[in-house]
């Protein structure tokens, strides 16, 4: 068989297989964040369709961090029963489950929160509504100590690790980024810099939720954005995570302003437009020990077993494809290796902007005009 389908351990946790369900927005929480009897049946049917590993839409720790609308919520402990219903119906169909942590900086709603949206500086480049107020050392000690409180409250929830989401332009992105923080204190600068508060992050979810709680991040590769995020600057933050002792670093690139290059991108066609962060994995596979997860169009599984066959990644994730087919892993386990059904239109979020979830309309069209 082959070796996507091995058992294997992301620190301390064992996954039945290499395929990870990347974190992805749902829109399907209460108007306050908490979680609904809709999220755990979605959860569900990623665990009964053998994913190996589920993480969660990305969960505001802060309530001014909210990003979307019906976003998943960990920002104080009122969450926590609804959210071990979820973990509970997980494992209960032999899942692994983790809950991405996040906070949306400038790309925070203040039609949702009421709150002014805050990051690590004032970006004149972008337009005023997008602007976000600079963010004092004590803001970002209080958000630091709000990561690890909402890492206590994932595992008392029974969730099997937490990842950080540090990617796509929200605040720990930012924070990384020099074109979003043009900081001149500890906190901004050069790499170092820009990845200390993502590294007083890790260290404080490690002193809270405890040394064997298994922790990931999520970081891009490069913004793809004019002054953003590099590979070389990538490279040093995903050594220096290595080094704080996360287990495992999940690729990814580009933000909500980088335009065709945004992290969903469209029109994978063919293998050559799919796994397009490959480049840069092959870079971060030359640096790092901890297992490195890509994201980024892959749609074939042949694609997916040389990726893992050649070394140029440990794990497989994705997002578009699962929202279509929550059972593809499953599919393709039992001998049917067709390429995924998802096209790349993005068309499955828009029901999400409206409160209806995210589901693949191209699917139900496909139905309807069937029946």
């Amino acid at each position: 068989m082959s070796g996507l389908f091995e058992k294997t351990k992301i620190g301390g946790m064992t996954v039945s297989n290499r395929f990870i369900r990347s974190a992805t927005w749902e829109g399907m929480a209460t108007d306050g964040g908490g979680c609904t009897p809709q999220l755990v049946e979605l959860m569900c049917g990623l665990a009964a369709g053998e994913v190996g590993l589920i993480i969660t839409g990305h969960a505001f720790v802060r309530p001014e961090g909210q990003a979307a609308t019906k976003q998943l919520g960990i920002s104080n402990d009122a969450f926590i029963p609804g959210l071990r219903k979820m973990t509970e119906a997980v494992h209960e169909h032999g899942g692994k489950i983790v809950l991405q942590l996040a906070h949306g900086g400038l790309l925070s709603s203040k039609k949702l929160t009421g709150l002014q949206p805050v990051g690590p500086s004032v970006v004149e480049e972008i337009s005023r509504s997008q602007r976000s107020s600079e963010m004092t050392v004590e803001d970002i000690h209080d958000l630091i100590d709000a990561y690890g409180k909402a890492a206590l409250r994932a595992r008392t929830a029974g969730f099997d690790g937490v990842q950080v989401h540090a990617a796509h332009g929200y605040l720990l992105s930012q924070f990384l980024s020099p074109f979003f923080n043009r900081r001149r204190d500890s906190y901004g600068g050069d790499a170092k810099g820009r990845a200390k508060m993502l590294m007083d992050i890790v260290r404080e979810i490690r002193n809270t939720a405890g040394e064997d709680f298994p922790l990931l991040v999520k970081m891009n590769s490069r913004d793809f954005i004019q002054g953003g995020l590099d590979l070389e600057g990538s490279l040093e933050t995903a050594g220096d995570l290595q080094d704080a002792g996360v287990d495992a670093i999940e690729l990814s690139g580009g933000t909500l302003l980088s335009g065709e290059l945004s992290p969903s991108r469209r029109g994978i066609e063919t293998v050559r437009d799919e796994a397009y962060f490959r480049d840069a994995a092959e870079a971060f596979k030359t640096k790092l020990r901890v297992p490195l997860i890509l994201v980024g169009g892959i749609r074939s599984f042949e694609v997916a077993e040389e990726l893992v066959s050649k070394g140029i990644t440990d794990y497989i994730s994705m997002s578009r494809p699962l929202i279509r087919e929550p059972g593809l892993v499953r599919r393709w386990r039992e001998g049917d290796r067709r390429r995924a059904a998802c096209v790349s239109d993005n068309r499955c979020f828009k029901p999400a902007l409206v409160g209806a979830g995210v589901y693949c309309v191209t699917d139900r069209d496909d139905r309807e005009k069937a029946a």
